[in-house]
């Protein structure tokens, strides 16, 4: 008998402590229907204006999208990234892989007024960069897939975190993989997520050092980037050359392809196909373009998950460059 009521006592307490981690679960869940009562319009809203920027500046989807990369890796996907530095703030925008690089903040800022209008302080600034990701991969060819949603918005930033957490274009292979394991992201994951260098360009600062010092590059590849990119520090620093030589403006498979002759246009870039463990991810992506739009998105959605705030954390700001 008591023996019996023993076991029904434990069996209750394991039952009520699961139900207590599972309303914690829940309590910090995304979903993908969110605002779908608070403000139904948001997708198409964001979308439009999306669509509108990226028409005008093809560029524009490749900044976006890098965006909330930024703003994932560095305390989670709170829109920190967003914040802009004052005199007694010093945010995350001139962080080193931010400064002079990080673009579209105003892409961002005019949707978050045109959803205000619609639905004032119901959705985060956080949430409107998740969808806008996804919305600038789609204009330019690439996969759709559901945003989870239900994020708010930081009050703080950190521009240290900014400049330790964000992968440089320096990056080995195992400097990549554990950057992107310490925030819950798999190999495979990695080399899906470097394949959104399939758009967008970057600063001859970042490549200066593989297109004169590297030797494992295509020469023919190597000269022509040369051309705009001198030699010399300080010399056109601000150049730009697109990240996929072949389709700069699609969002498709070829930046893999690329890699495979060698002509991946930042260190970072080659290393995912230079004899080492994931060569046979680029070839895989290089020869199944359907595999790597898949697993893009897959993994989009995980980075998307990287430590939200959620229910009383943060705050729904106003105006994404400042806290309320």
């Amino acid at each position: 008998m008591a023996s019996n009521q023993l076991t029904v006592i434990l069996v209750l307490a394991v039952t009520l402590l699961l139900q207590g981690n599972n309303n914690n679960v829940v309590e910090a869940q995304l979903t993908t229907n969110f605002y779908s009562t608070s403000c139904p319009n948001l997708l198409s809203t964001v979308q439009t204006a999306v669509k509108s920027a990226v028409n005008s500046e093809a560029r524009m989807g490749a900044s976006i999208l890098r965006l909330f990369f930024h703003d994932c890796f560095v305390n989670g996907c709170d829109g920190s990234i967003l914040l802009d530095d004052t005199s007694s703030f010093t945010g995350e925008q001139n962080a080193a892989p931010n400064r002079n690089s990080a673009r579209g903040f105003n892409v961002i800022d005019n949707i978050k007024s045109a959803v205000e209008k619609a639905c004032p302080g119901v959705v985060s600034c956080a949430d409107i960069l998740a969808i806008a990701a996804r919305d600038s991969v789609v204009v330019l060819g690439g996969p759709n897939w559901n945003v989870k949603v239900g994020r708010r918005d930081a009050r703080t930033a950190s521009q240290a975190a900014a400049n330790s957490n964000i992968p440089a274009p320096t990056s080995s292979l195992s400097q990549l993989i554990s950057s992107f394991s310490a925030v819950g992201l798999s190999t495979r994951d990695m080399v899906a997520l470097s394949g959104a260098h399939t758009i967008g360009q970057s600063r001859c600062t970042n490549f200066r050092a593989r297109i004169y010092n590297e030797t494992n590059i295509n020469a023919a590849f190597a000269t022509t980037r040369q051309r705009t990119c001198p030699r010399a520090t300080g010399s056109g620093d601000g150049n730009l050359a697109p990240l996929d030589v072949t389709t700069a403006a699609s969002f498709d498979n070829n930046y893999f392809k690329n890699l495979m002759t060698q002509r991946g246009l930042l260190h970072s870039d080659q290393v995912l196909f230079n004899g080492g463990s994931t060569d046979s991810i680029v070839r895989g992506y290089s020869n199944n373009p359907s595999s790597f739009n898949s697993d893009f998105a897959a993994a989009m959605i995980k980075m998307g998950d990287i430590s939200p705030l959620t229910g009383s954390n943060g705050e729904i700001r106003k105006v994404c460059g400042r806290t309320n």
